[in-house]
């Protein structure tokens, strides 16, 4: 079962008061938005979501819960970097905060059967939504030079020039479909055994991230998103993020440090919030969290 992360603290910056209204970017499986509809009632929430999997998901397991809810909660399938449309879309107003969860729920990596996980046998898809480009497009029709691009710039991945160079070697004997076959070409480029499989596993973790990155063209999303997430927020409105990768934190940090600096925003935490080691033990996968948050002035 998918735990969200930082949930206590999401609520501690959230501050969600009776009657107020708020939008879950990337609801998931629901954990913080439930957490905000148990604080604000009678007030709303806007979910929203890309992977129309996820919000069917959703809606089955907390179907009696969410028919409880009534009105007080809006389910839309949609992509953040259109949340001013959105928004206008669902008449959604007097917003008093926004969060943004930029990982993946445990369904989405262990049973989507999308291909975010080397570990498992999977199609190399790697999209959120039913889009034409995926990972095994990339894979195979996108030059050694683009490639390594990616890589570097979206996995900060050293062995780059090396594995871009293999994969181009294997295409042209047979097509790349699977995460299986790409987690084989990962290793022999990198000349790693299995008895180093921790490292190897981190290399892996990169090219994946790369990939996904690339695919969903999340960072350009993401800097659309909070700059329409600002302009929708009423004064005094927190916006929270948590993002799972240096590439999004420094986004992140560098459009809190600006608009605090054209005093737009008051930076509510000076330095990024992370996983105790009790919630770290319990879900592993909120080590890498890094929650940031601020209230518009």
């Amino acid at each position: 079962m998918h735990k969200p992360v930082l949930l206590n603290e999401v609520i501690k910056y959230l501050n969600p008061k009776p009657g107020e209204n708020f939008i879950d970017c990337t609801v998931g499986a629901g954990g913080h938005g439930l957490a905000i509809l148990e604080k604000n009632n009678p007030g709303k929430l806007l979910a929203i979501d890309l992977d129309p999997d996820s919000l069917q998901l959703l809606n089955s397991n907390l179907k009696s819960q969410i028919s409880n809810l009534g009105q007080r909660i809006i389910l839309v399938n949609g992509n953040f970097k259109n949340l001013e449309k959105i928004v206008r879309e669902q008449n959604f107003v007097q917003v008093n905060g926004i969060l943004f969860d930029l990982g993946l729920s445990s369904w989405q990596i262990e049973e989507s059967g999308k291909g975010f996980s080397f570990k498992k046998d999977e199609p190399l898809k790697m999209s959120f939504s039913d889009q034409a480009l995926t990972a095994e497009s990339i894979i195979n029709d996108w030059s050694e030079e683009k490639l390594v691009e990616i890589f570097k710039n979206y996995g900060e991945e050293k062995y780059s020039w090396r594995i871009a160079k293999k994969i181009i070697e294997e295409r042209k004997k047979r097509q790349i479909k699977t995460t299986l076959q790409l987690r084989d070409l990962v290793e022999k480029a990198s000349h790693f055994s299995w008895g180093r499989r921790g490292k190897i596993d981190r290399v892996l973790a990169r090219i994946f991230q790369a990939l996904r990155i690339a695919v969903n063209d999340e960072l350009k999303s993401l800097e659309e998103g909070i700059k329409q997430a600002l302009d929708i927020l009423e004064p005094s409105g927190r916006l929270i993020i948590i993002s799972f990768h240096s590439l999004e934190d420094r986004i992140v940090k560098n459009f809190f440090r600006e608009h605090e600096k054209n005093g737009i925003l008051k930076i509510l935490t000076k330095k990024p919030i992370t996983a105790s080691e009790e919630e770290i033990n319990e879900n592993p996968r909120s080590r890498s969290a890094k929650l940031r948050a601020a209230a518009k002035i």
